[in-house]
């Protein structure tokens, strides 16, 4: 059992309550975070000793993290987050150079709490060695001293949220080819107060709600509503053109003439299309139907934003010391009928070039794994196994690792930013190619998807489909 009541690595006193919900709610939810800020992630996958079926929800967090390159802002979006903000300002500070708040007036017209706190974390100095690359001043830096300031043993108390491509650059001297829009952000992450929890497994459906004392002053008896944001746009003209036909064979002809010169083993390319969209809640729940995936994803991040998504990949998932990736390479659509599968799936585990890339990114997964594990932990411990989803057969690797004393969940996340099997190998090098090639940043794609637990924990998918 969890305790109900305790206190965090910063001194904050929690109170937990825990009741059941009736699952049908959750659709309710998912359609209360198109108007409102929040976040819905499911999975729709049983795959024993990789994944199981869950979901969970939460609408209204009460306090926000948002990166634009190195700066990191805090922002409370109701009167409980005003409450916690003066803790998670304190470690942010631990981390980087303040920036001024914004405040508001009181009723009586004094100056009340402000709602906002900003750091820069600066360039460090000097050269760092690939094992302590993980500890690189970013702006995880910061996130690295909230999570301890509210470390505790609850199991869903945690930042929720997604992670973009850009975050990279903080630890790669890589050339930025492309403008970065000013509206983009590298980084938007949610501290829920209440979380709606779906254990198919176990069979529980269990509402989380928390409150939190912070020098005297409680959440408790605060109003756990945010502000609604706009309601989504339904955009009808004006879409940027797809790809012009050929452009992305071009891109593959050029990163075959790099193959040849020895610059890259594999890279992989992507670029984007556009179609509008009338509902982002009932484009997931259609997602979800049509394909069923270990990482399902619909997100409000706010300033008009939605993240929707089906991932078949995890990215990286922390248990206690262990840390697990499942890379994915090799895939084949799917047959007609169950012999048509057999006989694709056979044609799957017979091809060289597909064994081959999974052998290729299995052994960069490995790599970045050593930085941090204990040596000789690292090991793969489900090799080629079928993942059959809607449209397509996938073959993937299952590795995992021990961390060593004095490394943590975060550790393990940058250590793998991103994955080689959106990336390319080696993996720099990939990563410039695709910057210097596709026509404009990646943003979210690429990136991950998922939460850090306070209680050492991580889930996270690799931000697809």
């Amino acid at each position: 059992m969890h305790p109900k009541q305790f206190e965090t690595g910063g001194g904050v006193r929690v109170s937990r309550t825990a009741t059941p919900f009736d699952p049908d709610l959750l659709a309710e939810i998912t359609g209360q975070v198109e108007a409102r800020r929040g976040g819905v992630f499911s999975s729709g996958m049983e795959y024993p000793g990789r994944y199981s079926r869950w979901h969970m929800a939460y609408v209204d967090p009460c306090v926000e993290l948002v990166a634009r390159g190195r700066q990191l802002t805090a922002t409370a979006l109701n009167e409980r987050g005003r409450v916690l903000l003066p803790v998670i300002g304190a470690a942010m500070r631990r981390a980087g150079e303040a920036r001024v708040g914004e405040a508001r007036m009181g009723e009586a017209g004094e100056e009340a709490a402000p709602s906002r706190v900003s750091i820069v974390v600066p360039e460090p100095d000097g050269v760092f060695a690939e094992e302590e690359r993980s500890r690189r001043p970013t702006v995880f830096s910061a996130l690295r001293e909230i999570i301890a300031a509210f470390s505790g043993p609850d199991p869903h108390l945690g930042l929720y949220g997604a992670f973009g491509y850009d975050l990279a650059f903080q630890f790669e001297p890589l050339r930025q080819r492309h403008a970065r829009p000013g509206i983009q952000r590298d980084l938007v992450l949610h501290l829920p107060d209440r979380l709606y929890a779906l254990d198919r497994k176990r069979e529980t459906a269990t509402c989380y709600s928390y409150d939190f004392e912070v020098a005297g002053t409680s959440t408790a008896g605060l109003a756990r509503d945010g502000d609604a944001g706009p309601p989504p746009s339904v955009i009808d003209n004006d879409l940027p053109a797809d790809p012009r036909p050929g452009s992305y064979a071009a891109v593959v002809e050029q990163a075959r003439e790099r193959f040849a010169r020895g610059d890259l083993f594999e890279v992989v390319p992507s670029h984007v299309f556009h179609a509008p969209c009338d509902s982002p809640a009932a484009f997931y729940e259609r997602l979800r139907q049509r394909n069923p995936a270990p990482y399902e994803f619909f997100l409000n991040l706010g300033e008009g934003e939605f993240l929707v998504g089906a991932s078949p990949e995890m990215y990286v998932r922390v248990t206690g010391d262990r840390v697990e990736t499942c890379p994915i390479a090799g895939t084949i659509a799917r047959g007609a009928d169950p012999l048509q599968d057999a006989e694709n799936i056979r044609a799957l585990l017979s091809s060289v070039k597909d064994e081959s890339e999974l052998t290729m990114c299995t052994d960069v997964d490995r790599n970045d794994k050593s930085r941090i594990c204990e040596p000789g932990s690292v090991r793969v411990i489900g090799r080629r196994q079928i993942e059959i989803y809607s449209k397509l057969i996938h073959t993937v690797d299952h590795v995992e690792g021990r961390l060593r004393p004095g490394f943590d969940a975060l550790d393990a996340f940058l250590t793998h930013m991103w994955a080689v099997t959106v990336t390319g190998a080696p993996k720099a090098w990939a990563m410039q190619f695709i910057e210097d090639h596709e026509d404009g940043p990646r943003c979210w794609y690429g990136g991950a998807v998922g939460w850090i637990g306070f209680d050492g924990a991580m889930n996270t998918g690799l931000t697809l489909r």
